[in-house]
């Protein structure tokens, strides 16, 4: 089973290579992702709100940090989150995104007031589109973003 554990600031830099801050957990081989993506999840963990504030965790499987997800609210109403996620690259295929996403949403379910949850996949990215489908989000569109290029919009209606 796998367990969110929300990160704090201090965990990016045991990401990163440094001294842990969470004795218990360990990190895959290879660790979790690359120096630039832990860079943009720590901005965007910062941008809402930073430490004890709900959006941002680390997916735990049996003590290993497989990955990292998190939601933010980017409808001006504040019904609707848009999750995002990540598996570290030796711990991909293995069911622990499908698990997140369906944590992520539990939560959005207990969230009250929200109305659907959201997610951007890149066009070629198959398996995490497979995630969001076994999950129940359907497709919603498609457009181009200059940083990701070709991208497939998902929802979920929560209602």
């Amino acid at each position: 089973m796998i367990a969110l554990v929300e990160i704090r600031d201090a965990d990016f830099s045991w990401l990163l290579g440094g001294a842990t801050t969470r004795p218990g957990l360990n990190l895959p081989p290879g660790g979790v992702d690359t120096p630039e993506t832990l860079a943009i999840v720590r901005a965007i963990h910062a941008a809402l709100g930073g430490d004890g504030q709900p959006g941002s965790w680390m997916m735990v499987q049996d003590g290993e940090v497989v990955g990292l997800c998190g939601y933010v609210r980017p409808s001006g109403d504040g019904a609707t989150v848009e999750i995002g996620y990540g598996v570290a690259a030796a711990r991909r295929r293995l069911g622990h995104a499908g698990r997140a996403v369906a944590a992520m949403v539990a939560m959005a379910r207990n969230d009250g007031g929200l109305r659907a949850v959201t997610a951007v996949t890149a066009e070629h990215n198959l398996p995490s589109q497979g995630v969001l489908i076994l999950n129940g989000f359907v497709e919603t569109g498609r457009e181009h973003r200059d940083e990701d290029g070709p991208v497939i919009l998902w929802r979920l209606n929560l209602d």
